[in-house]
C-alpha cells in the first residue's frame, strides 16, 4: 500500500532542506552518524526524531537559526534558540563590540544590517557617503537596498548601476531561497521595481591598470569616482535569531585614489 506523506510536521520540511542542500539521503546520514533508513523514516512520519536529532540534522543541514526553532517545533519540542532584542540588556556586550569595530574601519564606510536589510547601526564615514539624500529615505528605519536602489537615492550616483544592481538582487534572490522569508520577498519585489536611470554614454571610467578582484561599486562623490569593493561578515556559532541574521558589511577601496581620499576626509 502506498504511503501518503503530509507537507506538514518536522520529517517533511527535513527532506525539503536535504533537497535544497542536494543530498541524499545516505550522504545525509552518513554526516549525521546515522542510517539512511532512520532518515527515510523520519521524513516519511514513521519515525519521530528525538531534538538532538533534529538539531543534528539541521547543523549538517546548515538551517539558518530562525528555521532550526521552526524545525524543533514542527518535531514537538520548544524552540532552543531566543530572539532578543537589539537594545536587551543582554545583548549590551554585542552592542559595544559592534560600535567599536566599526569605528575601527574608518575611514572606510561600514555598516550592520539585520536579515531584512535594515541598517541597526553604521559608521560616519558611511555617513558621509550618505550625505544629500532626501529625508524619506534616511530616515528610521533606514534599509540598505532601499537607499541603493532607489530612484532618489544612491541609484544615480552609481557609475556601474546596472551591474551592481544585478548583482544586490542576485544576492537577495540566494537569501530568498536558502530562508524564504516574506520580508525578503517584498522587499526584493519593491526594489526590482524601482525604474532605472537612462544610460549616460561615456560615464564608465576607462580600463584600470590593475585587475579587480571583485565586482567594484564605482560612485560619485562631490565631483569625483570612489571605488570599493564590499567584504560581508557575519557572527560564528550564534546562539540568538537576532544575532544569526545580523552581517557586518564594510565597503573597502578598490584603488589607491579612494584610499587617499577617505584619509583626507576623515581628517
Amino acid at each position: 500500500m502506498a504511503m501518503v506523506v503530509s507537507d506538514t510536521g518536522v520529517g517533511p520540511l527535513l527532506r525539503r532542506w536535504r533537497e535544497r542542500r542536494r543530498l541524499s539521503q545516505l550522504e545525509l546520514a552518513l554526516r549525521a552518524e546515522s542510517s539512511s533508513r532512520h532518515i527515510s523514516f523520519v521524513e516519511t512520519g514513521r519515525s519521530r526524531p528525538s531534538e538532538e536529532m533534529v538539531l543534528r540534522l539541521a547543523e549538517h543541514l546548515d538551517v539558518p537559526v530562525r528555521d532550526r526553532n521552526a524545525l524543533l517545533l514542527a518535531a514537538g519540542y520548544a524552540p532552543r534558540y531566543p530572539e532578543s532584542a537589539l537594545d536587551a540588556p543582554e545583548l549590551e556586550t554585542l552592542r559595544e563590540g559592534i560600535g567599536r569595530l566599526l569605528r575601527g574601519y574608518e575611514p572606510y564606510p561600514a555598516l550592520v544590517v539585520d536579515g531584512s536589510y535594515t541598517v541597526v547601526a553604521a559608521n560616519r564615514a558611511l555617513e558621509r557617503l550618505l550625505a544629500g539624500l532626501p529625508e524619506h529615505l534616511l530616515a528610521p528605519p533606514v534599509n540598505a537596498m532601499r537607499i541603493t536602489l532607489h530612484p532618489e537615492g544612491l541609484a544615480p550616483r552609481i557609475r556601474n548601476l546596472r551591474a551592481w544592481r544585478g548583482h544586490l538582487l542576485e544576492q537577495m534572490e540566494r537569501q530568498i531561497a536558502f530562508a524564504r522569508s516574506e520580508s525578503l520577498r517584498a522587499l526584493h519585489a519593491e526594489v526590482t521595481g524601482y525604474p532605472l536611470p537612462p544610460e549616460r554614454p561615456g560615464e564608465e571610467p576607462a580600463e584600470e591598470p590593475y585587475a579587480y578582484f571583485a565586482l567594484p561599486l564605482r560612485i560619485e562623490h562631490d565631483g569625483r569616482v570612489l571605488s570599493f569593493v564590499s567584504s560581508i561578515s557575519t557572527f560564528n556559532t550564534p546562539m540568538d535569531v537576532t544575532v544569526a541574521e545580523l552581517a557586518i558589511e564594510t565597503m573597502l577601496p578598490a584603488d589607491p585614489a579612494t584610499a587617499e581620499y577617505l584619509r583626507t576626509l576623515s581628517g
